[in-house]
């Protein structure tokens, strides 16, 4: 517990900061922490075959230029890139390589990695890059949210969402949960960032809280299917990047298409 206490703090003390400070500092950060979340996704070995270094480094590349490059969210990912990512992915699977090595579905697995996270930590930064305080009440949500379902899990929790999926997961924590992160990101939009509709605003915190945890259960899906308790050991006593911050890049993702409605 003393090792999870002191690791939150230290990884707050470091992202503040560079939350607050934004511009290329961040974008490193972001992109870093893009990378060892792919590496987290590689190293599952159930969901894909062994792939050639060569081609792993390619693909992060391919990420990194995902994240990085300047392009409008809401009008889609330049086909440009993505017809790139395609084909420099999808044609060394016909070079002769060990059997069972590098096959089609490892392609598209890789594919799919880098589309998901991709776009992802791209809208992290198109969301800072538009407004801290708006950065700051899409980070609150996913953070209220999953330290209240925690807590209230804890204390009143016995009927379990998902037993096989995700054991500590229950009911209470997750109606207590998403009742506090709803209230309280509602009220930093409100008071802080524009007076728009309360009950508009409440009820778009409500559904981003709710794929927040939503966003949880799938990654604990995926741990299961691979039969890992986390991600990585990075940071220590919680995990990876993908342990840490998987409801965050799904709330994200919600956002940007439902900010349209707020203005």
């Amino acid at each position: 517990m003393i090792k999870r206490v002191l690791s939150a703090l230290v990884l707050v003390l470091i992202l503040i900061p560079l939350c607050i400070a934004g511009g290329k500092s961040f974008t490193i950060a972001v992109s870093l922490m893009a990378l060892f979340a792919f590496a987290e996704l590689l190293d599952l070995k159930k969901s894909h075959s062994k792939i050639p270094n060569g081609i792993v480094l390619v693909a992060a590349c391919i990420l990194i230029l995902l994240i990085v490059y300047e392009y409008d969210v809401a009008g889609g990912i330049p086909y440009v890139i993505l017809s790139f990512l395609s084909l420099v992915l999808l044609l060394p699977t016909l070079f002769p390589y060990k059997k069972g090595e590098y096959e089609t579905k490892d392609a598209f697995y890789l594919i799919g990695c880098i589309c998901f996270l991709g776009v992802s930590f791209h809208s992290v930064l198109a969301l800072r890059s538009e407004s801290l305080l708006l950065f700051g009440y899409v980070l609150s949500i996913p953070i209220i949210t999953d330290t209240m379902a925690m807590l209230f899990g804890k204390l009143l929790g016995k009927k379990k969402i998902a037993p096989v999926i995700s054991p500590n997961k229950t009911y209470a924590g997750a109606i207590f949960g998403s009742l506090f992160g709803t209230i309280f990101p509602t009220m930093i939009y409100y008071f802080f960032i524009s007076k728009e509709s309360i009950f508009l605003i409440l009820g778009i915190s409500f559904v981003l809280s709710i794929l927040g945890q939503m966003g949880d259960l799938l990654f604990s899906k995926i741990k299961r299917e691979n039969d890992i308790k986390d991600f990585s050991n990075l940071i220590p006593g919680h995990g990876g990047i993908l342990d840490r911050f998987d409801s965050f890049l799904f709330v994200v993702l919600l956002f940007l298409i439902l900010k349209g409605f707020i203005g």
